[in-house]
Formats: structure tokens, sequence, C-alpha cells
């Protein structure tokens, strides 16, 4: 049994749905399939805005909505067979009916709560899904919220692993198909409220189910032809990856790089399942293959290079900072309690100072934590300020085989030295498989062209 996820730009258009139609049943030909679909092409974003929208009691939401409803019908008339035609309407009318009612009721209240905002999302998912499961020959539907759950932790939805491999295995794995449908990204709470895994979160409902029932492979099925050596937007010659460990995409992931949502690596790592990226439009390619722990020793030795532009530098100041051996374990504390991973922390020791970088949208929480952890300190004056600055990005350089390779960060430092960038704070971090620079982000893409160019070319 493998998994197959389609994302928003593969299920955006007619032609792509019939290209998705296409892959599946050839698969299924020979062996037992579980297809994970996002939301057609936009329509979250055109979610969002409606609501918004309707909160202000502007009436431009109807037309917003109209169009919504415009786009579904129109998706089902140019791909669906025509027998089954009315048969999905049935189903997504009162779906259509429920969307109209709330963006009704969000107008006359003139509120958007958060909870209500996730249930409006719910329905590009849950509408799309059960049209792609008409477009696929003889395939069954399954709603993912009645197996996909999530608990509020940090001001977000986390995953209820354990109950929600129960679940999988109860509903998907009692049940007899040769190709299910599954709505990713959405998902509800143990009351029974819709829920969602964040953005890009149907890739993680394709590794959770993945996981959870054991499957052979993971392929993600994209609108490019795997992972690349960097961002083409910004590097026009960046090749595709052949080959990743899971470590490796896991840290590309981490430093900016969006073929695929980050937390979709965690389950398929845990057990060992081989994922593939591939693109809807170029199915002929090869795309990237992700499987074992590390990747071989004789693989090169940098894979890829990734970046963030909106990043925060925390600089914490004083006598800690440059003396207290267990300094990183409490900033990795302080910043656990807030539930902030950092990008970077580098201890200048003997410069009584040291630098967290964390995602900008991160730092206010980042900095209370922090603030928390060394509370004695800052009182007691060995600590003497905690400040943000938010003017940076983080461009990383990932590879397993980077660990002992002598003079590698040498190498890199002639490098910018000679293009006269000065990174405001480095370091290899723990793992051993990436080099993290934190440079100004008006510098940002001279620093990654720099790297590129130094590693492949």
């Amino acid at each position: 049994m493998k998994v197959l996820k389609f994302g928003g730009t593969s299920v955006g258009t007619a032609e792509s749905l019939k290209n998705v139609k296409k892959i599946v049943e050839a698969q299924a030909k020979s062996e037992q399939l579980i297809v994970v679909v996002s939301a057609l092409g936009g329509i979250t974003d055109k979610l969002i805005q409606t609501a918004r929208t309707a909160s202000t009691g502007n009436l431009e939401y109807i037309v917003s909505y109209a169009e919504i409803v415009s786009r579904h019908l129109q998706i089902i008339k140019d791909t669906v067979a025509e027998p089954l035609q009315n048969q999905v309407r049935v189903e997504i009318n009162p779906l259509l009916e429920e969307l109209g009612n709330i963006f009704r009721g969000i107008s006359l209240i003139k509120d958007l709560s958060q909870r209500t905002l996730d249930v409006v999302v719910s329905y590009g998912e849950r509408l799309s899904s059960r049209i792609i499961s008409k477009v696929i020959t003889d395939a069954v539907f399954f709603e993912s919220t009645r197996f996909i759950i999530t608990e509020q932790k940090h001001g977000s939805h986390k995953l209820l692993q354990s109950v929600t491999n129960d679940r999988i295995a109860e509903i998907i794995g009692g049940s007899r198909f040769s190709v299910a449908v599954i709505p990713g990204f959405i998902s509800s709470d143990l009351n029974g409220d819709i829920t969602n895994l964040g953005r890009g979160g149907s890739d993680f409902t394709a590794a959770i189910v993945a996981s959870a029932l054991n499957a052979s492979g993971l392929e993600i099925w994209t609108d490019v032809n795997g992972f690349l050596t960097a961002d083409p937007r910004i590097i026009p010659s960046a090749s595709v990856i052949e080959r990743l460990s899971f470590a490796e995409a896991m840290e590309l992931c981490n430093y900016g790089a969006k073929v695929i949502y980050a937390p979709t690596i965690y389950p398929v790592f845990h057990k060992n399942i081989p994922t593939y990226v591939k693109n809807t439009h170029n199915p002929e390619a090869e795309g990237t293959r992700i499987a074992d722990a590390v990747s071989p020793a004789g693989d090169v030795v940098i894979k890829g290079i990734s970046s963030i532009n909106e990043v925060a530098l925390i600089s914490i100041l004083g006598q800690v900072a440059s003396s207290d051996l267990n300094f990183n374990a409490r900033v990795y504390e302080g910043l656990g309690k807030t539930g902030v991973s950092p990008l970077l922390v580098s201890c200048e020791y003997g410069e009584r100072r040291a630098y967290v970088a964390v995602k900008s949208g991160d730092a206010e929480r980042a900095v209370d934590g922090l603030t928390d952890q060394f509370i004695n300190e800052l009182r007691g004056g060995t600590l003497s300020a905690i400040t943000i600055n938010d003017i940076y990005s983080a461009v990383a350089l990932v590879g397993d085989n980077m660990r002992g390779k002598a003079g590698l960060a040498g190498k890199l430092a002639v490098e910018l030295e000679k293009a006269g960038l000065q990174p405001i704070a480095s370091t290899q971090g723990n793992s051993e498989n990436k080099i993290v620079y934190i440079v100004e982000r008006s510098r940002s893409k001279e620093c990654l062209t720099l790297f590129h160019s130094a590693c492949f070319q």
C-alpha cells in the first residue's frame, strides 16, 4: 500500500486533475493506494479573504463566495464523468450552502474568530476531495476529521499521535478499497470541533497516514521536479537533488525550502518509509528520493542551500553568556516552554554575548521564554539585556557528509571575506549536518549566490 499526496497546484485546473487521474489509475493497477488532496489551487486564500471581507460587513463577500461556488461547479463539469456529475453535485451542494450560511453569519455579527476561520478553510479540502473521489475511477472517500485528531498547544493545533494512529488503523486499515481519497490539512479535536494542521498540512496528513499504516512508500506530487540545490527564483542554475537522507530533507525544510511541509519528514523517518517528491505536470521526471537516516559516504558534501528571510536576532548580553557551560541548554529549555524552535544558538565565549536566531513571528514569544529562564541573572546583573533586531536572514548549507570535513567552514569563510560579506553569527549546529549563517537581509541573495557558486559550479 502506498500513499500519494497531490497539492493545490496539482488539483488547480481541469488539465492538472486529469494528470492526477492518469497517475493514480496507472499505479492502482498494481497496488492499493491512498490519495490525500489539498484544496483546489488558490481556494484556501480565497476562503480566508472572503471571510475577512464578510467580517467587515462589506457585502462584496457575496461576489467572492459566488466565485468559489462557480469554480467548484465548473471543475465538476470539466473533470467528472457525466453520469456521476449529478451525484457529486448532490454531495457538495449542501457543503456550499453551509459555507454560504457561515459567511452570512460572519457578516451579520462582524466578527471572525480563529475557530470560525478554521471551519471556513476546511471547506476547501472537504469540497475538493469529494470531487476528486468521483474523478478517479472506483475511488472511495474517507473524511479525515474522523481520524486526524489534534489538541491545542502553544497557540496551535498539535497532533494527538496515539489516538490518530488507532483511529486510522480502525477506520482505513479495516476497510477494503483499491483507491481511497482523503482530504488533507483538516482535522478535529477530541470534542469533534474542526481544526487543521496548518498551511502545508496536507503533506503532513499524508505522512501521518503512511506511518500509521506502514505504507511501502509516500509520494508528494507537486509542481516542481523535486528538491533543488537552491531556490530557482534566486539561483536559475539550481539543479534537482536526486537523493536526500531524512535528516538532510528535514534541515532544508526547516531553513526555508518550501518543497514540502517540514513536519512531514518526522512520521516517515521513524518508520523508514521511502518518500519521493515528484512533479504532477512532468510525471516522467525521477524527482527526489528521501530515505535512510544518513546519506552514504560517497555522496557530495553539501546537498543543498536554503534560506529564511524573516529572521530576528536576539542578543543576550552579560557574564553568564560567556561563562555558564549550561547556557545553551538553558536557552533551549526557555525557548521550549514557549514552543519556539531556534534557527541558531551561538555563544561567543569571552565576548559576554550570545545570539539566538528565530523566525520573526516567534521573536516576542522567544524573548518572553528567555526572560523567564534567566530572570534571576537579569535581576542580579550578570545578564544586562535581552534585545531583538529584526533585519536578518538565515542561510543554511546542508549535507550529512560535512561531518568532520576538515577546512569546509574555513573555505566558506574565505569566500565570504572575498565578497566583503560579514555574517553577524554562524554555527555548525549540534546536528553537524548544516552550517548556518545569519546575514543582513539585504545581502541574503548575494550570500546564496556566492555559496551556490562555491559548492556546485
